[in-house]
């Protein structure tokens, strides 16, 4: 989840991220900077006879120690060489 405030009740500005998963808030401006670069942010409508809902929006922001929780057992690593 995205917290965002708007600065001179205007422009809108991203304050913090919340992890979906785990709950674990991560602040802009922060020395865990780092890890907000890492969050995966995931948005999309279901399709037609999606397990999700026919046309229904799916958002959620998951930290990288949480994806990699659930993805571990059968993602697939490459080293990019240079």
């Amino acid at each position: 989840m995205k917290t965002i405030k708007l600065i001179d009740s205007k422009k809108p500005v991203l304050v913090s991220v919340t992890c979906d998963k785990c709950h674990k808030a991560y602040t802009v401006g922060d020395d865990k900077n780092d890890e907000l670069q890492e969050f995966h942010h995931i948005d999309f409508t279901g399709g037609y006879s999606s397990i999700f809902g026919d046309e229904t929006h799916v958002k959620c922001d998951i930290c990288q120690h949480c994806l990699y929780l659930l993805i571990k057992d059968f993602m697939v690593t490459m080293t990019v060489m240079t």
